[in-house]
């Protein structure tokens, strides 16, 4: 099966660059204020974990494996709305409810937010022409997932893992992200915890994290696209989509 559904032409040099400016400003635009606030409650909610029940903390790393195979096996069924704000409140509407239902109410939503989050990837996908379907594709839906992007320092890794999918790279890289996974499922877990709070805190993580899978989704699948049409490998690209980011923030 064809990992591409929408072949393009080839485009110019001049075209390219273009194109690489404009997934320069999305990345850029994925680590913003909403992701800096996350990242400093995720200080915080790290010393939040600590109160959490030993038995729920042993949890976390099965419930993320579990939510991530759960996902992929939704794969061939129906992607979210068109409109990225429309999901963006989906997701918050989730987090809302699960975190207004305190620990147990978080544990049974963040199956549920994974699955979706890692829909509105395959989204992104689809939009560039790729077949959510595929089994290369559907490794990068989960490398999205894991990692900072295409300019990451472990993408030569994943491009190393995804060619030899053949010999289970998928499985291994769902066994390589559940751990990574299951410490920030657990900061959004301990954050939600707090009474009151909860609800608030679940509709602004999930909010801001559609935001931002939203944006890495567009550039990674977009630099793969590229990379196709204009036969240049998506290392070369990556390193010229760095080179966008640093004349823009000199």
């Amino acid at each position: 099966m064809q990992d591409i559904l929408m072949p393009e032409r080839a485009l110019s040099p001049v075209e390219l660059d273009r194109e690489l400016a404009k997934l320069a400003r999305l990345y850029a635009a994925a680590d913003g204020p909403g992701m800096r606030m996350l990242s400093f409650l995720g200080l915080r909610a790290d010393q939040l974990m600590n109160r959490l029940p030993d038995p729920v903390l042993e949890r976390l790393d099965g419930a993320s494996a579990q939510a991530l195979q759960f996902a992929l096996r939704q794969g061939g069924g129906r992607l979210p709305l068109r409109s990225d704000r429309g999901n963006r409140m989906i997701g918050a509407a989730l987090g809302a409810v699960g975190g207004a239902g305190g620990v147990a109410g978080t544990l049974a939503e963040l199956p549920v937010t994974t699955s979706f989050l890692l829909r509105l990837i395959q989204r992104e996908a689809v939009a560039q022409g790729f077949d959510p379907k595929s089994d290369s594709v559907a490794f990068d839906t989960v490398q999205v997932f894991a990692s900072s992007g295409p300019l990451a320092a472990e993408q030569r890794g994943y491009l190393a893992t995804r060619i030899g999918l053949s010999s289970g790279g998928l499985p291994k890289l769902v066994a390589q992200v559940a751990p990574k996974l299951g410490v920030a499922l657990g900061q959004k877990l301990a954050a939600q915890s707090v009474p009151v709070l909860g609800g608030l805190a679940g509709a602004s993580c999930n909010y801001v994290y559609a935001q931002y899978y939203q944006n890495i989704a567009k550039v990674h699948f977009g630099v793969r696209r590229l990379a196709l049409n204009c036969d240049i490998s998506e290392l070369e690209l990556s390193e010229r989509l760095q080179q966008q980011l640093e004349r823009a923030d000199p």
